[in-house]
């Protein structure tokens, strides 16, 4: 450091212009201390401080170094060791290039990580963290730990609550707010976010996300399906019938054939298909196209109700949608038999299925009529970092995709976080989604879900 004395000593130092990378390398290891001078006639002028092995990196590469170091090191048995954090930024780099389909995209983002300028940030534990310019708290929470980023509600920049995608400056202090109760990221985040990091972790999780969705709903499909032929799961889903459908369509497993199904890569009905030419192989004594027949003419008789949901070999039947779940077309339902007020209706995934299951006696198959038309009131919860105007940008984006309003209730919490209570009349699932989707871009909103 007596060189940075001594240029300091010479020439009056440019305020602001600072940097040392040798405290906090850059994550290709490029390591130097910069300084801006005020020179001869005011005119500026940097000055780069470095070791003789510092700046071997920094005009060769990091790996021409190691191999620098391993020549000098020929004859004396030694090895070159490779730390792991020296390869770490690599690692990230690689696995990201793995989830980009677009190699532009890629390449644009490895100059961002070697060459852009860097924002220095801080932990409220005092823990520095290095990430790209123009970064956000998203791109920290996931620099910190990818649990962090998955499960984070907001963030606190300089002790103060602030949309997660402000950009940060140095020397910031962000504090990440997590929930267990979160749903995850915002696909959205990824507009926002600059560290490859983020972006890798981001598209992991959805990945994930999205084969377990499509895991339960090629399960809902296949159950379905088993049902409009008469028969139950038990009498399809022998191991080895189920081996030589897995087998035909060359899945690897169970999980990976209904992760198919939902996602519509193959038809339910030709999974079913081929359990069936085994089952006839013990039960040739049954037609089961003549079971299948008579049961699509059975169902063609009944009538929906005035909510739109058919009753399972009931016609007339007296149905109420239940008010603890407020189930929509397109949701998944089951119907409790009451004692003198019909048969009530509930989502499957409803608090309440849970208690009614035990008098499974009074329990019923009901399903939604495609041709039904008709309105019901369903709740929805927004959660958002406040600030001024949310709740007329709320209000604004509702009316204007023509959707009726019964009502709307607001309270902020300590952490300035704002929670929208809203109560709006929609006709299937399908403008339920439309609407969360729409509320997910108001600016500060980082969550919308359905209240239960």
């Amino acid at each position: 450091m007596q060189y940075f004395g001594i240029v300091h000593d010479l020439y009056n130092p440019m305020p602001g212009r600072f940097k040392d990378y040798i405290a906090v390398p850059k994550k290709n290891m490029y390591q130097s201390i910069h300084t801006t001078l005020i020179g001869p006639g005011g005119v500026p002028f940097e000055v780069q401080i470095r070791t003789w092995d510092m700046h071997r990196v920094a005009e060769f590469g990091i790996a021409a170094h190691w191999a620098y170091k391993e020549a000098s090191n020929k004859g004396k048995k030694q090895e070159v060791v490779v730390t792991d954090d020296k390869l770490s930024w690599l690692r990230e780099t690689l696995e990201w290039q793995k989830d980009t389909e677009n190699p532009d995209e890629f390449l644009n983002t490895l100059k961002q990580e070697l060459f852009e300028d860097e924002v220095h940030v801080f932990t409220p534990k005092g823990d520095i963290k290095v990430l790209p310019r123009e970064s956000t708290p998203i791109d920290l929470a996931y620099a910190i730990h990818e649990q962090v980023g998955n499960k984070m509600i907001g963030a606190k920049i300089n002790s103060k609550m602030m949309p997660i995608i402000t950009k940060l400056k140095n020397g910031d202090i962000v504090e990440i707010i997590t929930s267990d109760q979160s749903k995850g990221p915002s696909r959205d985040w990824l507009k926002f976010v600059k560290s490859s990091t983020a972006k890798t972790r981001i598209q992991r999780w959805f990945k994930k996300a999205q084969r377990e969705e499509n895991i339960e709903k090629g399960k809902d499909i296949l159950e379905k399906e088993i049902k409009k032929i008469g028969m139950k799961h038990s009498d399809l889903f022998k191991t080895e019938w189920v081996d030589a459908a897995l087998e035909r369509y060359k899945y690897a497993s169970l999980e990976d054939m209904y992760a198919s199904i939902g996602f519509g890569a193959i038809s339910a009905s030709k999974i079913i298909t081929r359990l069936l030419e085994e089952y006839k192989k013990e039960h040739a004594e049954e037609d089961l196209e003549e079971k299948i027949y008579e049961l699509s003419k059975k169902k063609e008789i009944v009538k929906p109700s005035k909510t739109g949901v058919v009753v399972e070999g009931i016609d007339n039947c007296l149905v109420k949608l239940s008010k603890c779940c407020n189930p929509l077309p397109g949701d998944s339902i089951v119907g409790y038999i009451t004692k003198g007020r019909g048969v009530s209706v509930h989502r499957t995934d409803c608090i309440n299925v849970k208690d009614l299951i035990s008098e499974e006696h009074r329990m019923i198959d009901v399903y939604w009529a495609d041709e039904a038309k008709t309105t019901y009131n369903v709740d929805i919860e927004v959660y958002a970092n406040d600030r001024t105007g949310l709740l007329a940008d709320v209000i604004k984006e509702i009316t204007a995709a023509k959707f009726n309003m019964l009502g709307v209730n607001t309270k902020t919490t300590k952490e300035k976080i704002a929670i929208i209570y809203i109560t709006i009349e929609l006709e299937n699932l399908n403008e339920l989604n439309q609407v969360i989707k729409t509320l997910r871009k108001i600016d500060s909103v980082y969550e919308v879900k359905r209240r239960k």
